[in-house]
């Protein structure tokens, strides 16, 4: 049964680090009479069914539609949202083929993303427009950002420290192998290591490893 009208939606964050779904928690403090954070913690068990489920894309496996299927699956989700900052095509239509009612850019101001987040608990399926390349929205965090790595560069070295290969970083987020090369290039000087051990150690020490695995409590039902 869906909250009254003038209710705030309540919206259940997934993504496996803290640090991100902070950063995402603490842009809607201002809006609290419009969405409430009902989960950001997969340690403490959630019974009841939020509005949205919102699955931040941040070094999760994008390409593997099976975990947006799960969530939509989930009787506790009413409706299933992507953020992300990557719009290759057949993301979106994957997306939206297992059942995903919103694909949201991460470069929306707060208040356009509670708007979106209105909209699509009012029915309608959201997808937003194909961004230019730009920062993050305000508020938003990500492992490495005090060390000057951007969110792309911060999701490639997440992806790298948890033992995925260039080929398998380049199928997760939809980019090219050479796009991957020159990436880790950058990140390689920015954090100021000469070797792929280096980084993963690196990685390891400053947040990339994950905190939780937070789909896992949504598959198989309630």
């Amino acid at each position: 049964m869906a909250p009254p009208e003038n209710t705030p939606i309540t919206v259940a964050l997934v993504d496996d680090y803290d640090v991100v779904l902070i950063g995402v928690a603490n842009m809607f403090d201002r809006y609290r009479d419009r969405v409430v954070v009902a989960e950001i913690d997969s340690n403490m068990s959630l019974d009841d069914s939020v509005d949205i489920v919102l699955y931040d894309s941040f070094a999760q496996p994008e390409a593997d539609h099976d975990e947006i299927a799960a969530l939509v699956a989930n009787p506790r989700a009413r409706r299933v949202v992507v953020y992300t900052w990557n719009f290759h095509p057949d993301l979106i239509a994957n997306a939206q083929e297992k059942g995903a009612h919103g694909y949201l850019s991460k470069t929306l101001p707060a208040r356009e993303l509670v708007a979106a987040l209105e909209a699509v608990h009012a029915g309608e399926t959201i997808v937003s427009d194909v961004p230019p390349r730009a920062r993050s929205a305000v508020g938003l965090d990500w492992p490495g950002r005090g060390e000057g790595l951007s969110d792309r560069e911060a999701e490639i070295l997440a992806l790298i420290t948890q033992g995925k290969s260039n080929a398998e970083v380049a199928a997760l987020t939809y980019l090219s192998p050479n796009t991957i090369k020159s990436y880790i290039r950058t990140i390689y000087r920015k954090i100021d290591v000469l070797s792929r051990t280096q980084a993963v150690l690196w990685g390891v020490k400053h947040g990339f490893t994950p905190d939780h695995n937070r789909i896992e409590h949504w598959k198989g039902g309630p």
